[in-house]
């Protein structure tokens, strides 16, 4: 060859190597797409048809991770034997990655698309004797297709998509486009107000206070050495640690022999759960509810990167509000529960603390941010220039400010439009940032799988003020409009996308990724999944039966609209004084935590297990996390930080040992045509 001929080559190599370093490449756009088109029609069947496994739904989704290693052990390999050059850098595998969250997380369980069945489902279940239609009688057509353009109801609709089409019947996508186009750009700006949150949030949490992003440990170790495979093979060090192997055998053996064992009942299968159910049955300790102990390995290999006193917490405040509903027995608190509207399975007191620290957390954490948010607010209105940090970031400070603002200020709009008074609409997404910060908070500090909040915005506000005609929740007031928005948007909260942006631009900082050309990319990535994964909702219902879908799509969900609407279309019960002083209180115990963190170095409580204590999350995986930070102190104590950081690629091997069996399991699952075979927290 020619030594111009040589130097071309090497031109174009050296090129093509300085854009993968910076990640979102043409080639990565085009494939995440692709995958954003596949995500958005497969996990809707997956997750609402199967009920399987969820491809989504955490914040280390299954279906991301698969894809990260059909990049690194199977695409990458083939490309290098053609040529080199044309191999996946390590930042483009990462960019890939980072889209699929969105991807996986836009279309599926705990993604805003549940109100496909809410703005119908409450129609199909009224009746005379709970009197929901009267109670929804104020939404305004165009936001459901249950009503016709005068009001009346469109039976035929709604019970075409519960009973399915008849024969020779067509899917009546004219009366779906307007609801689905309103629903969709209200859940785009709310996207879009949560990525401009996460710029502003993002320097904060990823370098004045350096949170730990447990949850990128994984994705950073599989992809170590994709640029320096002549050195490491292509492999690379982490899948050549034999305690990385380990670790997953542990996992597959487990979960081979308990997948085995559903299709194959001689199989003998591994126990991974304790029925607590007959333990508990007798007072006090009835008084504590739902005490599960289960085992998910990809729980216990992610609480083994925490730091102890995070995990420590985790599971000890999940008893502390435990002991404190035995000592309410004895005390002889009244066992009134919340109403089904604002019911987190405990007593009245609880919910409350759980409310107030939430506040008083998020306000901690804005006081902390004061002089970085600011900066950012001088610089919204001029006042100071752009430094070199925020020519890294997603989007400029004043871009990323003044989109929060108008993102805000359009979701007011819009339920206004609905017939919520303004003061209402605020008062309901100000809480909703309040979840959002506090749940994104928990990934990036407490590496929690998935996240969740106890307390219902509408449900507490009616607690403290009072409900029903005359009061600030009442019908006048939208009060119907504003239980299906909370029921489409707030009482679902695990698939959040604040985590994720937050969570990815801080990879993106760190990895010198292009952040600008990332966000254009994962909202491009949002847009194709999210208008798949809808039309895939409306479509699964009338071609299948929403009858026979996942349950909590078909007939808890789809209730708690109308079911609220008609609560807080009356008196609330239980209105009291006392419930402001339970929500001081939590916000006195939140306060009081990080005021001893901040003063005594060996205060081992942390306050994000206050904040968790209630949720699914912790109920479902407190004994996982337990088995975890025992595991990280015996092993620390005993053998040494240098012992502890050699045994961790085990357990990163046994949470990948997990995802990869999710993976097979769904696969065969699809096969066979099984439903409800989880290996992940439903």
């Amino acid at each position: 060859m020619p030594v111009a001929a040589i130097r071309d080559v090497a031109a174009r190599d050296a090129k093509a190597a300085d854009a993968r370093e910076r990640g979102v490449t043409p080639r990565v756009a085009v494939l995440c797409l692709g995958l954003a088109a596949f995500f958005g029609y497969v996990i809707p069947v997956v997750d609402y048809k199967f009920s399987n496994t969820f491809l989504g739904a955490t914040h280390l989704a299954p279906g991301a991770v698969a894809v990260l290693l059909a990049l690194v052990l199977v695409v990458n390999p083939l490309l290098r034997l053609l040529r080199a050059s044309w191999k996946f850098g390590r930042n483009e595998v990462l960019t890939v990655y980072l889209s699929c969250l969105f991807s996986c997380l836009v279309p599926g369980i705990g993604g805003n698309n549940y109100f496909v069945s809410f703005i119908i489902g409450s129609f199909y279940y009224a009746t005379r004797e709970n009197r929901w239609f009267d109670s929804l009688k104020g939404l305004p057509p165009w936001m459901t297709p249950a009503l016709n353009a005068d009001g009346t109801y469109n039976r035929s609709l709604v019970e075409g998509w519960y009973s399915g089409l008849r024969p020779g019947d067509s899917i009546p996508w004219g009366a779906w486009i307007v609801p689905l186009l309103a629903w969709g750009a209200f859940a785009f700006a709310t996207f879009w107000m949560l990525a401009c949150l996460s710029v502003m949030l993002r320097a904060q949490w990823g370098e004045r206070e350096a949170l730990a992003f447990p949850l990128l440990r994984l994705p950073l170790e599989i992809t170590e050495d994709v640029d320096r495979a002549d050195k490491y093979g292509t492999l690379g060090r982490f899948f050549r640690n034999p305690m990385m192997w380990a670790g997953f055998a542990v996992a597959v053996f487990v979960q081979s022999l308990n997948g085995l064992q559903l299709y194959f009942p001689d199989v003998p299968r591994v126990p991974l759960e304790i029925n607590t159910g007959p333990l508990f049955t007798e007072a006090p300790w009835n008084q504590m509810g739902w005490v599960p102990m289960r085992v998910w390995p990809i729980a216990v290999g992610m609480t083994y990167l925490l730091t102890a006193e995070v995990s420590f917490s985790l599971w000890f405040f999940f008893w502390f509000i435990k002991l404190q509903l035995i000592g309410a027995y004895f005390l002889g608190f009244p066992p009134n529960s919340l109403p089904n509207a604002i019911d987190s399975g405990g007593k009245i007191f609880t919910v409350f603390q759980d409310a107030g620290a939430h506040i008083t957390y998020v306000a901690i954490i804005l006081w902390m941010a004061r002089e970085h948010l600011t900066r950012i607010v001088r610089r919204a209105f001029g006042r100071a220039r752009p430094d070199e940090q925020e020519r890294r970031e997603a989007l400029p400070y004043p871009v990323a400010f003044w989109g929060f603002v108008l993102s805000f200020c359009f979701m007011l709009a819009w339920s206004w439009a609905a017939g919520m008074a303004l003061s209402l609409a605020l008062a309901q997404w100000a809480s909703y940032l309040v979840i959002a910060i506090v749940v994104s908070r928990v990934v990036a500090a407490g590496g929690l799988i998935f996240v969740h909040h106890t307390w219902m915005p509408l449900g507490v506000m009616g607690q403290l003020v009072g409900t029903g005609p005359g009061t600030w929740l009442s019908p006048a007031n939208g009060i119907a409009s504003a239980a299906v928005l909370e029921a489409g948007f707030i009482q679902d909260y695990r698939a959040s996308l604040l985590p994720s942006f937050v969570q990815s631009f801080k990879l993106a900082h760190d990895r010198g990724i292009n952040a600008r050309a990332l966000i254009t990319l994962i909202f491009g990535v949002i847009i194709v999944s999210m208008l798949i994964g809808l039309q895939m909702n409306v479509r699964l219902g009338y071609e299948n039966s929403g009858l026979s879908l996942q349950g909590w799509l078909r007939t808890s969900g789809p209730q708690t609209a109308g079911n609220n609407a008609h609560i807080f279309s009356q008196s609330a019960p239980d209105v009291s004084w006392t419930n402001w002083l339970w929500l001081g209180l939590g916000g006195l115990i939140i306060g009081g935590i990080t005021l001893a963190r901040s003063r005594f170095l060996w205060f081992p409580l942390h306050p994000l297990g206050y904040l968790m204590c209630q949720t699914y999350p912790i109920h479902t995986l407190w004994f996982s996390i337990l088995i975890g930070w025992a595991c990280k102190v015996l092993i620390t104590r005993f053998g040494g930080h240098e012992t502890y950081r050699k045994t961790t690629p085990a357990f990163l091997g046994l949470a990948l040992g997990d995802v990869a069996m999710m993976l097979v399991w769904i696969v065969v699952d699809g096969w066979q045509g099984r439903h409800g075979h989880q290996l992940m927290p439903g």
